[in-house]
């Protein structure tokens, strides 16, 4: 079958496209595609600048369910209370690990000069909603209860995920918001994977999703995370953030997707649902761009999009 969208592409994106697994997920290949998305992309290798201090450890999750582990973070040479970016990894809730995002972190760690936390979740279908929101919560909690021994500004600790995991990041804001028990200084979402009524569309964008996260691919993440049809009546919003009926009093929010990215309406929709609703919001769309696109390592594009990123980061930390 021709494609409909290529064209449509960025031309220096194209040669990503095969680096990607293109076989559609099911039950049966699911655990050779965790095992291929675990390598570092090509956008992740350089080194930090300065010299960092790594742990990895494990924190008390839920009740009743195992511990959370989180990687750590950290220049080695700051002193004093940093801000803090609490990062989920993506992989559309079935995949993923945050040992694949290390190199991102280590970098991203020394030019902020902040401490990155990186939890790892239960994976769906084996764990299904919300043991996922819920390892998030519990980590994000040891976080904030242990703010002073790590050196974090309580003050200055944010959310970020991409795709699964910024739909995490932002039902987890949500989550946050209505515990009441802490406070989010931001939300930074990528491409997030947000609303599970996307898959039941009557009228699909005509254009995005063609490759990486597919149609089909996006039925089988929700699937396997609500263990219930996507689109069906009562999902929560910890699920899927976009069921949210209130988006008041969320932290300052940070939102970018490609225009060819599956999310894109619905990423949209929410960006302007948020700023209904009196949340700050910086809003960044990239032309041309499929899902997952910023991991070229030289796309002009792919590179404009981390520096944006960053920056938007810097200011949300106070480190601009």
């Amino acid at each position: 079958m021709p494609s409909v969208s290529r064209h449509l592409i960025d031309p220096e994106l194209i040669d990503l496209l095969d680096q990607f697994p293109t076989e559609p997920l099911s039950d049966e290949n699911l655990g050779a595609i965790r095992e291929a998305i675990r390598v570092p992309m090509p956008g992740d290798v350089a080194a930090p600048a300065v010299p960092l201090v790594e742990s990895t450890r494990h924190v008390p999750g839920p009740r009743g369910a195992p511990d959370v582990e989180i990687l750590t973070y950290r220049p080695e040479a700051v002193a004093g209370p940093t801000g803090c970016i609490f990062h989920i990894h993506g992989g559309g809730y079935v995949a993923g690990d945050a040992t694949a995002r290390q190199p991102a972190h280590r970098r991203l760690a020394a030019d902020l000069g902040c401490a990155i936390i990186s939890v790892n979740y239960r994976l769906a279908p084996e764990t299904r909603f919300p043991g996922s929101i819920e390892d998030c919560y519990a980590a994000l909690s040891w976080v904030f209860g242990n703010a002073a021994e790590l050196s974090i500004d309580r003050a200055r600790i944010g959310v970020m995920g991409e795709s699964a995991g910024g739909g995490l990041a932002a039902a987890l804001a949500l989550l946050a918001r209505d515990r009441g028990e802490f406070r989010l200084a931001f939300q930074h979402l990528i491409y997030p994977m947000l609303d599970d009524r996307t898959c039941v569309a009557r009228d699909p964008h005509p254009y995005a999703g063609e490759f990486l996260w597919t149609a089909h691919n996006n039925r089988f993440g929700w699937s396997a995370l609500l263990g219930a049809a996507p689109g069906s009546t009562g999902v929560s919003p910890y699920a899927a953030a976009a069921r949210a009926s209130d988006l008041s009093k969320l932290p300052p929010t940070f939102l970018a997707t490609g225009a060819l990215d599956l999310f894109v309406e619905e990423n949209l929709e929410y960006a302007r649902r948020l700023m209904r609703a009196a949340v700050p919001v910086e809003l960044r769309l990239y032309a041309g761009s499929y899902h997952a696109f910023d991991m070229h390592p030289t796309a002009r594009v792919a590179e404009t999009a981390r520096r944006d990123s960053q920056a938007a980061l810097a200011r949300a930390l106070g480190s601009d």
